[in-house]
Formats: structure tokens, C-alpha cells, sequence
């Protein structure tokens, strides 16, 4: 990405594991929903950055994600639950009733919540694909000094099964499950969850970045996709695509990271038979794999670009 390259690369170690028999996209994490979610202002319009001038701002998407080609499944069709925490999943952010944050998914997008005797969140309207957005406040402000949160959803039955692990036996009539990273954060178990990360007030971007280009012609290639493992174990899909004005040149692109170890799985897929990958302008590997890029520190600008070389044919 243009005026990423100046962006100081700041406690960031990076690890390319062997290659591997990731072939099929969600192989990584089979049991969360297909599709992602991804956060926006209520007209579904990409944020840069994913930074927002105010919590009220934050809504809520999901679907096949930015970028994705039109024949990307989108989120398994049900009833969600989605919280907001701190990064690290520790701290619950939000304050209303879990049963007062759900949302049905039809047709792989968004379609509305759930009515909770007035509690239901307030909802905007996404021009691009005609999805429901929501809104995620109310929540509490982040402990963490870079202005970062983080947004979970799961299907509704996950939820309650990660409450009942806990000892709550209905978790959509109390504000918090309780925490035990082992089994559920909040009630939502992290190989179901989707989530994505967020910026409230511009403190730099912090972001790791995958380029596709053509074996030979070195030609850019879009459409294509990433599973993102955060440090919580929780996964989103992120597909490369191009949109300059919100300065994103052909990447799939991963936002508001924080400390710990977050998980790149670059795999073969439809337009893409994976040559060789090199990560931050270290050695070249080849085949497909997957990257840790293990963050020490994230109050300041950081940026990890991996470059992915695809034999289409």
C-alpha cells in the first residue's frame, strides 16, 4: 500500500511455518461461519484504516467481506449475538443483555435484529449490497492505550453453548457469561466466533497486508483471500481488492492489530495455486502455509506486507 511504506515496523517478529495441507478456504477453522464480518458507518461505507471518529459511528456488516468476488459465501444463514471487547477478549465492553445484541443473517447478509422489547440496537441501511448494518453502541470505552476494540459475532446456539460451559444456563439474559479463555469469552467460543478489530480516535495505522500477484507476469491479482487468526483464536476472511481513495491497493487487508500472535493462512483456491510467499522482505517459501507475525507492541505504526506469487493455471 502507497504511504504504508513509511510506517515503522515496531515489535513485529515473523515466522512462515512449513508448508502445509491447507488447501480449501475455512479449513483453519471449520467450525466458525463461513463468510466475515467487518465493521462500518451505517450506509456500509469502508472506513479507512478501520479508524472512526467516535464509537456512535461504529455499525456492524457481514457478508462476503470486502473485496470478495461475487461467488464468495457469505455468512451461514441464523440468529448472532455479537459483543464488543478489548483486544484481548478479557474485558467485556459491552453493557446491555446479550439478548438485546442479535441479528438474523438471510441469503448470506444481515437482514435485521431481533426485537427485544425495545433494547434491539439502532440499524442503518448498506447501499452497496442491501444489507442491514448495526449499530454497536452502547459499550464502554477500551482500556487499551492505542484506542483498539474488538467485535465478535457467533450463531446464537454457539453463544448459549459457550454460557452453559460456563454455568450460565441462559446467557441471552445476562450481560456477561463470564470469562475463561479455555472454554468461552463471554459465551462466545473462539473457534466459532467471527471478529474484527477497530479504532476509535486516529492514533496510525497499524496492519498486515497480503498481495497476490501472477507467477511470471507479476500482475496484481484481486479476489483472492486470506483466513486471519487473531491472538484470541477467533478467525475473519479477507480478500484482496483495490480501492485508492480509502488507500487500498490490492491487498487483503488486516487492521488494528495488537499484541500477540496473529495467524495468516495462505492457501490454494479458485485463481490462485500458491508458488511462493515471502513475508516483510525476508526469504522466500513456497507452497501453501501459514504466517505468524507475532506483535510485541502496538501503540505505533505498524505495517507487515506478505507477497503471495499464484500459478493460475
Amino acid at each position: 500500500m502507497q504511504g504504508k511504506q513509511v510506517a515503522r515496523r515496531v515489535g513485529a517478529i515473523v515466522a512462515v511455518a512449513g508448508a502445509w495441507a491447507l488447501i480449501a478456504a475455512g479449513t483453519a477453522a471449520a467450525a466458525a461461519p463461513t463468510g466475515a464480518i467487518f465493521t462500518t458507518v451505517a450506509d456500509g461505507s469502508e472506513v479507512n484504516f478501520n479508524i472512526y471518529p467516535s464509537k456512535e459511528a461504529v455499525y456492524l456488516d457481514g457478508g462476503p467481506g470486502p473485496g470478495a468476488p461475487q461467488t464468495a459465501a457469505g455468512l451461514d444463514d441464523g440468529v448472532y449475538v455479537f459483543q464488543v471487547t478489548d483486544p484481548s477478549g478479557k474485558v467485556l465492553l459491552s453493557t446491555d443483555a446479550a439478548a438485546c445484541r442479535r441479528f438474523t443473517v438471510s441469503g448470506g447478509i444481515i437482514t435485521g435484529v431481533v426485537p427485544a422489547l425495545g433494547c434491539q440496537h439502532q440499524t442503518g441501511f448498506d447501499i452497496d449490497h442491501g444489507a442491514t448494518t448495526v449499530q454497536l453502541m452502547p459499550y464502554l470505552n477500551t482500556p487499551n492505550n492505542g484506542g483498539v476494540y474488538k467485535v465478535w459475532a457467533t450463531l446464537e446456539e454457539d453463544y448459549l453453548e459457550g454460557c452453559a460451559a460456563l454455568g450460565v444456563p441462559n446467557g441471552l439474559a445476562v450481560v456477561d457469561c463470564g470469562h475463561d479463555p479455555g472454554i468461552a469469552v463471554h459465551g462466545f467460543i473462539p473457534a466459532e466466533s467471527k471478529t474484527d478489530n477497530f479504532k476509535v480516535k486516529d492514533t496510525g495505522p497499524q496492519e498486515i497486508d497480503t498481495y497476490f500477484y501472477e507467477y511470471g507476469t507479476q500482475a496484481r491479482l484481486d479476489g483472492l483471500e486470506v483466513t486471519w487468526t487473531d491472538p484470541v483464536g477467533a478467525t475473519n476472511r479477507k480478500w484482496a481488492y483495490n480501492a485508492p481513495a480509502l488507500n487500498v491497493n490490492h491487498e487483503a487487508h488486516v487492521e488494528a492489530v495488537t499484541a500477540g500472535t496473529h495467524y495468516i493462512d495462505i492457501y490454494d483456491q479458485p485463481g490462485c495455486r500458491v508458488h511462493s510467499v515471502k513475508v516483510d522482505g525476508g526469504a522466500v517459501s513456497y507452497g501453501a502455509r501459514r504466517v505468524a507475525v507475532k506483535v510485541s507492541g502496538s501503540q505505533r505504526e505498524l505495517w507487515v506486507p506478505i507477497r503471495v506469487t499464484c500459478k493460475t493455471n
